[in-house]
């Protein structure tokens, strides 16, 4: 029995305790992802949308402003048949992607690739789905920069095709706060409205981190944008030349941790509030 006790003892004290996280060894990228990214949850609203749509299942994906290409691994690890292509103007976010997303893919490494370029240059390929989320198409802050986007994504798109975007709102939406929220891994989110201004409505937001030992990262992610309305975003895509358009309303169960998203012509205002666009060729 002694010895067991000893051989316990030694296994306990072999055991390397991971160190807690604090402003000075966090990677911001992954708090990034544990925070604000679920893309089983984006791509899983992708499929439903598209098979309701087409009734089949979408192969080639296009994710605009695609930061560390979190969606396009999630993409091309549900099918053999699955492509994905990744756009972004920020050559360190890409690097990062590729070193922590996609180096753990096997196989479907091959059929991701990741481009630093400007969303708006050709590509001289068709997809089935294009998405832009995380609200990152808001970076263009005119009603002519945002059609030229919405009209250039729509030369993408084959002949059974969708683009997606997400949308926020609410009458919180437009007041500066900042909301905290605990992430399981040991550190607090701080999503910081930071400045609205109602005449020309462009907004500057923050993310912040903050830690058990009291550091924090302040500014980790800055956002420069125009806060658009479901009105405008719609009347611009259809002036772009997408012929349907149609906003998913967030209908999910207040008490479950589903979400479910369902096309409304309507809806009530809330504080605030996430929806989707699907715009259709």
């Amino acid at each position: 029995m002694a010895q067991s006790k000893r051989k316990k003892a030694r296994r306990s004290a072999g055991k390397k305790k991971t160190p807690a996280l604090t402003a000075k060894n966090a990677d911001k990228h992954v708090l990034y992802q544990l925070s604000v990214q679920d893309a089983k949850v984006e791509v899983d609203f992708i499929d439903h949308v598209y098979r309701a749509l087409y009734r089949r299942r979408p192969h080639s994906l296009l994710e605009d402003f695609c930061g560390s290409a979190l969606i396009c691994s999630e993409w091309v690890q549900r099918a053999e048949t699955r492509t994905a292509t990744g756009v972004d103007i920020d050559p360190k976010v890409l690097r990062w992607g590729t070193q922590h997303n996609l180096a753990g893919l096997g196989d479907a490494r091959e059929r991701v690739r990741l481009l630093r370029q400007d969303v708006r240059d050709p590509l001289g390929a068709k997809f089935d789905v294009v998405c832009a989320f995380n609200f990152s198409y808001w970076v263009f802050r005119t009603r002519e920069q945002l059609r030229s986007y919405f009209a250039h994504v729509r030369t993408l798109l084959g002949k059974d095709s969708m683009f997606v975007l997400d949308a926020y709102g609410g009458w919180e939406a437009q007041q500066p706060m900042q909301e905290r929220r605990r992430i399981k891994g040991g550190f607090t989110y701080v999503w910081d409205q930071n400045q609205f201004d109602p005449i020309t409505h462009e907004v500057v937001n923050y993310i912040h981190f903050e830690f058990k030992n009291g550091s924090k990262l302040k500014q980790a992610f800055s956002y420069h944008w125009r806060f658009w309305t479901l009105p405008e975003l719609q009347e611009l895509l259809e002036e772009a030349g997408f012929r349907s358009v149609q906003v998913y309303w967030d209908c999910s169960d207040p008490d479950s941790d589903e979400e479910i998203f369902r096309p409304r012509l309507r809806a009530k205002n809330q504080p605030g509030w996430l929806a989707y666009l699907v715009a259709r060729r």
